[in-house]
């Protein structure tokens, strides 16, 4: 039987995110979409733990790639290969932390949709058809997930660690993904997070931003088994 797989979605996400991936992945393997849930990086990566099988892979969307990050420095022996779609291996700039503050005060006066406008604005999507469509399944979802939770996951964005030296130790199979339009995390960025690991492939899909499950879901379906075929080393840990 293949590793289990388990997924992260992002920032203000839930598993609708990854609902075309998820048929895909499950064909020959069993596949499980952890929930961001938790005052905390370490309370939310703890829960994953708690409740993942006792080997897997694991595969995070933005916030949920800094968890996923997080699960690899905390049990490396459990995680047998990692993809981060649209990650950053740096922490919080102080400047960026200091800009979220003005919507948490907005969030917390009932403007959530207003905010959430600001969080994802359009430019950080490919130009489509769909750019529109895809944006408001974005924020239909995050409305549903509500304000508390936003209130948590803006929090643990302005404190989120720089991960880079648990990167360059990291030695099983690892894919860096990212959207060639997002302008969020820029593709310069993912490149150098891959040129971190020892075994990480890049890959820059064309057509997406910072929602490649949605706006470039075969692309991105199709990386991600490229991933899980890729062949594990033989090492003790």
């Amino acid at each position: 039987m293949n590793e289990p797989v388990v997924l992260i979605p992002g920032f203000m996400s839930d598993g609708r995110v990854f609902v075309d991936q998820i048929p895909a992945l499950s064909r020959n393997r069993s596949v499980q979409v952890a929930p961001l849930l938790g005052e905390t990086l370490e309370d939310i990566a703890e829960f994953v733990l708690a409740h993942a099988p006792p080997k897997f892979a694991v595969a995070g969307h933005d916030l949920g790639a800094t968890v996923a990050t997080e699960i690899l420095r905390r049990a490396p022996s459990r995680v047998t290969r990692l993809a981060l779609i649209c990650a950053s291996a740096q922490g919080e700039t102080p400047t960026a932390a200091a800009a979220r503050e003005p919507r948490l005060v907005r969030a917390k006066a009932g403007r959530l949709g207003e905010v959430l406008l600001e969080e994802l604005p359009s430019t950080t999507l490919a130009e489509s058809p769909h750019r529109n469509a895809i944006r408001d399944h974005w924020i239909d979802m995050a409305l549903e997930i509500g304000t508390e939770a936003y209130l948590r996951q803006t929090k643990i964005m302005q404190r989120r660690p720089d991960f880079q030296n648990v990167l360059r130790r990291a030695r099983l199979p690892c894919m860096v993904i990212g959207g060639a339009a997002n302008t969020l995390v820029p593709p310069r960025r993912q490149e150098f997070m891959a040129e971190l690991m020892a075994r990480a492939d890049y890959v820059l899909l064309h057509g997406a931003g910072h929602l490649p499950m949605l706006e470039a879901p075969n692309a991105l379906t199709k990386a991600l088994l490229d991933w899980l075929d890729i062949e594990a080393p033989l090492l003790l840990r």
